[in-house]
């Protein structure tokens, strides 16, 4: 017979157990012989018939609650048991180990009848075997039974408490992994964007610079001058040096926009962010442009933010990303129809790092000489805007 599970006190209880049925039907047979009994040798045999068949049913790995073969070894032992009881008195102290028995491998709407009928049959062996009925003999074996249902039904309750907490724990140290591996990956994509931001600002403007002041001086130069065939290498480095830098910008980007437009990152933010608590729509709006890396970034990273914010301070039930281009500008708006909260009090996740704060936002579009402007009020939601300038020559204007 096989418990569910094995720690030192579920192993020492079925020890317990064990001797106690075994020491029972020992004294049952010792006392046939001590009190001379009827029929001692049959009483004997029917103790140790009882007891090889107790030892093989507790060596079975086959014997499990629930199940019918339990259920028949249970049937088997009764049989035997009330035939000891027919042969001797002694033998109602059995059913002690046997009420265990039966809430342990019957469901509690059979277990709970089997301690009845066994407490009744071991009344009446006092009855059949001519016994002085005293009010011992009804209150012992029913407090008996009283006890062992008490003392199933309160560990069972206690081994659902403990499975509880022990998924529980488990949850929570799997929810940490994942923190953890989602703030690593924060951390690596914050990195990614800041060196794209470092080397187009940097690096690649530098060499753009260079490009167009060695194209002026090309153009000053006759076309015999000795330097001039220095200045027209000098620009191809240049011009092969600033392509360069861009790859490494492109490669840098995030993947949402690696894997597609602006619009369609959008788009998908949208749609992951969508939950049954929480509808979430994108618009576009004006004639879209093409942007430079730094402004998607910008816009996307933005949009993430104030969508992050919305998801876990702000309750809303609705929420609307719009992507605007206008003639020297393009602006993202999020407004939500959550909680909100008072400008002079900071929102909840405002001053966290990692970018989810309203001052990482100032300071990305302050960066790219835009905007953010943020209006909310308690009970009356709340709407997150940026505006970048358009840089020259991609206006929506010269663009439609």
């Amino acid at each position: 017979m096989e418990t569910r599970v094995h720690p030192p006190v579920a192993a020492a209880l079925r020890l317990c157990l064990h001797g106690l049925m075994l020491g029972l039907l020992a004294l049952t047979a010792v006392k046939a012989y001590a009190d001379g009994r009827p029929h001692p040798g049959a009483v004997t045999a029917v103790a140790a018939g009882l007891a090889a068949v107790y030892g093989a049913g507790a060596a079975a790995r086959s014997v499990q609650p629930g199940t019918r073969v339990g259920a028949g070894w249970l049937a088997v032992l009764g049989v035997l048991w009330a035939a000891l009881l027919v042969l001797s008195p002694d033998a109602l102290w059995v059913a002690f180990p046997l009420y265990f028995l039966q809430l342990h491998l019957l469901p509690t709407r059979w277990g709970l009848p089997a301690v009845a009928v066994t407490a009744g049959a071991a009344i009446a062996s006092f009855l059949l075997h001519g016994q002085e009925v005293t009010p011992g003999t009804f209150i012992g074996p029913l407090l008996g039974a009283a006890v062992a249902v008490a003392t199933v039904l309160g560990y069972e309750a206690l081994f659902r408490e403990s499975e509880r907490r022990r998924e529980l724990i488990e949850e929570l140290v799997a929810t940490r992994a994942e923190l953890a591996e989602a703030e690593r990956t924060a951390g690596t994509l914050a990195e990614r964007e800041r060196l794209a931001r470092e080397i187009h600002d940097t690096l690649a403007q530098g060499l753009s610079s260079i490009q167009l002041l060695l194209r002026a001086a090309e153009r000053t130069l006759p076309e015999d001058a000795p330097a001039a065939a220095h200045v027209h290498r000098a620009r191809e480095a240049a011009q092969d040096n600033l392509a360069e830098a861009r790859r490494f910008v492109r490669a840098l980007t995030p993947p949402d926009l690696a894997n597609g437009s602006l619009t369609a990152a959008l788009e998908r933010l949208s749609a992951r962010s969508t939950t049954p608590a929480l509808t979430v729509r994108f618009a576009v709006s004006g004639t879209p442009v093409e942007l430079p890396t730094p402004y998607e970034v910008a816009l996307l990273r933005t949009a993430q933010s104030a969508l992050a914010n919305t998801v876990r301070h702000a309750g809303a039930g609705r929420a609307e990303i719009t992507l605007s281009f206008m003639d020297t500008s393009v602006s993202l708006d999020v407004v939500d129809d959550g909680r909100g909260f008072a400008l002079d009090v900071p929102a909840a996740g405002a001053t966290e790092s990692g970018g989810f704060g309203l001052p990482a936002m100032r300071s990305r579009a302050r960066s790219l000489g835009g905007t953010l402007s943020v209006e909310s009020a308690p009970g009356q939601g709340t709407a997150v805007a940026l505006t970048l300038p358009l840089p020259a020559g991609r206006t929506g204007r010269e663009a439609a």
